[in-house]
């Protein structure tokens, strides 16, 4: 039998075209890219949340000498928000990169980690990925891995 998986997705060519508070939180990311430890790869990458209760926080991605050791922004700042603020849900999280010639999307890992934090919590995570001006949103991180691992 075969089947299909649809993708929807709201894309912006200009980021003044988007909601205010996505775009506030793309310039957060874009902060955090600041804090980059990304000697090897010179990539640096930023990630911000809103949680319900409002607060705002930041991750950027870490390389180690002892690859591959390091770890991506979303994760950093996943992993930081599950220990400290579990009790109050991430509502959305944005992505920044530099450079940022393109816009930057979550690798396998992170992705995976969005949706069990999302089932954990029990409630959709918006995603917005950002680079060169542009911007892509998916309302769930679920949609970004169709086919997710679960135990």
């Amino acid at each position: 039998m075969k089947k299909q998986v649809n993708l929807n997705y709201e894309h912006y060519d200009h980021l003044d075209a988007m909601p205010e508070a996505d775009r506030k939180l793309i310039i957060e990311a874009q902060n955090a890219t600041r804090k980059a430890h990304a000697p090897y790869s010179h990539f640096h990458v930023g990630a911000a949340a809103r949680l319900r209760s409002g607060l705002i926080l930041h991750g950027s991605n870490f390389e180690s000498e002892v690859y591959p050791a390091g770890l991506c922004a979303e994760r950093t700042l996943l992993f930081y928000a599950e220990a400290n603020y579990a009790d109050d849900p991430i509502e959305a999280l944005a992505i920044a990169s530099v450079p940022s010639d393109r816009e930057v999307y979550p690798c396998g890992q992170c992705r995976q980690v969005l949706v069990d934090v999302e089932r954990r919590q029990g409630s959709p995570i918006r995603v917005i990925m950002s680079g060169n001006g542009t911007s892509s949103v998916v309302d769930t991180a679920a949609d970004l891995l169709p086919f997710t691992f679960k135990l």
